[in-house]
């Protein structure tokens, strides 16, 4: 039996809750949220029997073995290095830390005391993009010569998932006082992760420009300065000599949640989309070429980070994404950030 720590009850924890939930031989023995109300309605929601204000008193309390950080980004170097401090297993929340220097002390931290660590890439459950790495790394579409990805959202436009305007759990993400990197840092991190995993090639040079855009009256909200990034679009090179864009945005009307990604090889190309539930993928290949038929790919099932996680725990070796994949993007959206509002005319990474 794995016994589970959830830090954290927002949005994302109730996934997680849910999701940890449903795995065989976990028993999610507690929770711990600073907000006292807000504790023991999560905690009466998903039967977790123990309640902690503070995570001290939980690692002192010691009746886990493992835990999952669903805290806010700003919290999880802090939260993250006391669990490994403690000789707890550990699946962080994207993005991993705030940048890549704390993200790497993390990582080397984890990697030294043999703790189990992963970062919560929640998009590498989706069938069809592990089945486009697999036909990548087989060679039927060539060498990748150009790519598109993109992440978007329209959150900032309609009312589909409530009002941003007058609601906490959104406006914290339109700010950097509330510890927040805008859509670089909340699904950057996906994007980058999806286009280069399916790849099979890491960003060796990238350029980028990131724009915040007036929300509001004074560029505030109450206690929110309105001022964190809300798209932004970047020109990389691979390791392998492609080229290709990787954008996301907020304000993309008619796309809820959409991830997607055209891969284009020197035989052939790859089409993916997904909405994090349900995935497509197509290819055009073979005889194909000449009519520019695109033909569904079937895709068998993958396994949840979170039973990745759990596997990993019990094996004792660990699973992919780990902390130094999450490192490794965050030094990416690092770059990206200081970039802002300006071009900073090409990086290298390699």
């Amino acid at each position: 039996m794995v016994k589970l720590l959830i830090i954290g009850t927002g949005g994302m924890a109730r996934q997680h809750a849910l999701s940890f939930g449903m795995l065989e031989g976990v028993e999610i023995v507690a929770a711990v949220e600073p907000n006292s109300d807000r504790l023991a309605g999560f905690c009466d929601e998903h039967n977790i029997p123990n309640k902690f204000n503070d995570l001290d008193d939980a690692i002192a309390w010691n009746g886990f073995g493992a835990a999952t950080n669903v805290t806010p980004d700003v919290v999880h170097y802090p939260t993250t290095m006391k669990l490994i401090a403690a000789g707890k297993h550990v699946l962080c929340e994207k993005p991993l830390a705030t940048d890549y220097k704390l993200a790497m002390e993390m990582t080397e931290e984890a990697e030294k005391r043999g703790i189990i660590n992963m970062v919560n890439l929640s998009y590498r459950g989706s069938p069809a993009l592990e089945k486009t790495r697999q036909i990548v790394l087989s060679g039927e579409i060539g060498e990748i010569r150009h790519f598109e990805a993109s992440y978007l959202q329209s959150w900032l436009v309609g009312h589909h998932w409530g009002d941003w305007r007058t609601e906490d759990r959104w406006l914290w993400r339109l700010s950097t006082k509330h510890g927040s990197h805008g859509v670089v840092g909340d699904i950057g991190i996906h994007v980058i992760d999806f286009a280069t995993y399916a790849a099979a090639n890491d960003i060796v040079w990238m350029e980028s420009r990131a724009k915040t855009f007036r929300k509001a009256e004074g560029d505030q909200i109450g206690e929110y300065p309105l001022d964190a990034n809300d798209s932004f679009a970047m020109t990389v090179e691979l390791a392998n000599g492609a080229l290709g864009v990787i954008h996301a945005s907020r304000w993309a009307t008619g796309y809820a949640n959409t991830l997607r990604l055209d891969l284009f090889g020197s035989h052939g190309g790859l089409q993916l989309t997904t909405d994090g539930r349900k995935s497509w993928l197509g290819k055009c290949t073979g005889m194909d070429l000449d009519t520019q038929t695109w033909r569904e790919v079937t895709c068998a099932p993958v396994a949840s980070v979170y039973k990745r996680f759990i596997d990993a725990v019990r094996s004792g070796v660990n699973a992919d994404p780990g902390f130094r994949r999450g490192a490794a993007i965050q030094r990416v959206l690092d770059l990206c950030l200081e970039a802002g509002d300006r071009s900073h005319g090409g990086v290298r990474l390699d």
